[in-house]
């Protein structure tokens, strides 16, 4: 028998053994829906999910725990309408796409700072090494945004808000061992008291991982990966309603990866290769209210730094920094419970070497409440870029509360996303140019979604429907007689589903499923967005020690980018935890349980059949 089944074994027998004997235990309580109380952030305007009138899908600390999602990336992929590709497991560079719109598209957020990387060709954000452990709650904004946002929020928002201290003293160790010779351990302490609080945490992973390039295609090298994130939060209260709040962010890591190979399956076979990349992000924020605290006001400044150096058989074979600085105001000034107004002004400066990209803003945000369950938002934003000129894009959404039991919504937005800092200066000498495309435009974008959300009486069972519809003009892409070029254009539509039920306390149900037909101008599909793709989650949390998870996820067939297909897959995964007692807790993971073999991108591997043991000490 091998190490590998093994492991599964026990981790299988443990997660059965553990489920069944428990579920008698388990009596019913009525469940209690937030739907109309958490406040999502990415608006600007402290509204609820209910008053948004956007489509938003919220994953928090207990999802991202219950599902067992080591991850930022597994955890936001289970959200309708995002896409995710990966060059292989384990640090491989991961992409993130809203409902069919590019990755460099998509803005990611981390506490408020713009963390995508000016270095790249679209300044994307890359995924793969953001570690789920720190994290208290995802908020993924879709359609276009770039009223709120700026520049990059084409397709969404994703706005990840780290922990923040809570209230006396804590912390938390954990460590776990799994498949592939995978270590990962971390540790958090934090302190919080009238004056002031801060939070401290680490963790790390290592692993001597699977192939880059698919073993089926018999690549036998395995491709290591190590990481080390460190981070802090904290804050100190100058008066009851003026507050300084500063987080800073840092991982280092070592990805080993497969290199070019003509012929071969995606172009990609064993190699001796090394990513070295150091990612840094921080914020400053000062928050004070004025005139009895009708004018909210916050100051804020943002910062993100990524380093990469590429390594081929030992040597240097590409190095590259991006950075970005980020600084803000804004008022927020609340009139009467009917009228709140948001106005700031904003500047962002981003780097790549010498070479750099500066946006002067200003917007305006207004909510209006006519009566008491219809909220309607709008709102308009200038962005004066220093080489591409200005850029207006006003939004509008509604929301309107029929019964609490149905909430009806739309909104209706423009974007645009400027070129990034290679785009707009890069020479293609193989193409016979010797400056770069000075007639490059910023790509545009015009989108509307609209949708219901239904909530059962006993609010323990919940249905939402969106369709949505985007186009996106002056798209850049890559061209031999121009290099970069606005030469695209894509129309981007389809329906997100997703319900769940609460059974009882400790039996829950929840499913969603999204349809995508995403085009670009001649009519072709556009490459690695599946039409069909959906989750099933059942969560298992008896009254006792005991909880659990299973979840089923399906990926639809995918173009690829070179015209051939790649097939569609489903794999199923398995989360446990017992707790002997409020400071010890046992938990494991199954992953992929039917070894299903399947690509995300082609030539690219996953794990096989695999599974972790760990353990969690917190006071």
């Amino acid at each position: 028998m091998t190490y590998k089944t093994t492991l599964m074994s026990a981790v299988s027998i443990s997660f059965i053994a553990l489920v069944t004997p428990q579920l008698s235990l388990a009596q019913a309580s009525e469940n209690t829906s937030d739907h109309d109380t958490i406040i999502v952030t990415g608006t600007r305007l402290n509204q609820t999910a209910a008053e948004a009138g956007t489509s938003i899908s919220i994953i928090t600390a207990e999802d991202i725990e219950s599902l067992g999602f080591e991850l930022a990336l597994d955890a936001v992929a289970s959200a309708p309408g995002v896409t995710i590709n990966q060059n292989g497991s384990f640090g491989g560079a991961a992409s993130v796409r809203i409902r069919g719109m590019s990755s460099g598209q998509t803005l990611v957020l981390v506490d408020g700072v713009p963390v995508g990387d000016p270095s790249t060709t679209n300044g994307s954000f890359d995924f793969a090494r953001l570690d789920a452990a720190d994290i208290e709650r995802i908020e993924v904004l879709k359609g276009p945004q770039s009223t709120l946002w700026g520049s990059d929020a084409i397709g969404g928002v994703i706005s990840i808000i780290t922990k923040a201290p809570q209230s006396g003293k804590s912390g938390k160790v954990f460590a776990e061992f799994g498949s592939f010779n995978t270590l990962r351990a971390g540790a958090s302490f934090e302190y919080g008291g009238d004056n002031g609080d801060f939070r401290l945490s680490a963790n790390t992973t290592s692993t001597d991982g699977i192939s880059k390039a698919d073993a089926e295609n018999g690549n036998t090298e395995d491709d290591g990966y190590k990481s080390l994130n460190i981070s802090a939060r904290g804050g100190y209260n100058f008066t009851p309603s003026a507050r300084l709040d500063a987080s800073i962010s840092y991982t280092d890591a070592n990805t080993d990866f497969d290199s070019y190979s003509f012929g071969a399956q995606g172009s990609v076979a064993d190699g001796d290769a090394q990513a070295l990349t150091e990612e840094l992000s921080g914020h400053a924020k000062l928050a004070f209210s004025l005139f009895s605290d009708m004018l909210e006001n916050e100051i804020f400044l943002g910062y993100s730094n990524t380093q990469r150096e590429n390594l081929t058989n030992g040597n240097t074979s590409y190095e590259a920094e991006g950075e970005r600085f980020l600084y803000r105001y804004q008022g927020t000034a609340t009139l009467n419970e009917s009228n709140t107004f948001a106005f700031g002004l904003e500047r962002e400066e981003a780097y790549s070497g010498s070479l750099d990209r500066v946006i002067d803003s200003v917007f305006g945000l207004y909510e209006w409440k006519p009566v008491e369950n219809f909220t309607l938002t709008a709102g308009i934003r200038l962005d004066d870029h220093e080489d591409f000129g200005s850029q207006t894009t006003p939004r509008l959404a509604a929301a309107y509360t029929l019964t609490p039991q149905a909430n009806f919504r739309a909104s209706w937005g423009q974007g645009f996303k400027a070129p990034s800092v290679f785009q707009s200066t890069y020479i293609c000498g193989f193409c016979g140019l010797t400056e770069p495309n000075r007639n490059l435009k910023p790509e545009e974008a015009t989108g509307f979604d609209f949708g219901v959300d239904l909530y059962t009486k006993n609010e323990r069972g919940s249905l939402s429907l969106t369709w949505f519809d985007q186009d996106v003009t002056n798209q850049i892409n890559f061209s031999f007689t121009a290099g970069y070029d606005n030469i695209e254009q894509v129309n981007s539509q389809g329906l997100e589903v997703s319900a769940s039920y609460q059974f009882t306390d400790w039996l829950g149900l929840s499913t969603d499923y999204t349809y995508i037909d995403s085009k670009d101008g001649t009519g072709a599909e556009l490459a690695r967005i599946p039409k069909h793709s959906g989750d099933v989650s059942l969560s298992i949390s008896p009254n006792g020690p005991l909880s659990g998870a299973v979840l089923v996820r399906y990926n639809g067939e995918e173009q690829n980018t070179n015209g051939t297909q790649l097939d569609s897959w489903t794999r199923i995964d398995l989360n446990a935890a017992y707790e002997f007692s409020e400071t010890v807790e046992l938990y494991g993971r199954v992953e992929n349980l039917f070894d299903t073999q399947y690509q995300q991108v082609l030539g690219y591997g996953t794990p096989g059949l695999s599974g972790t043991i760990g353990i969690r000490l917190q006071y």
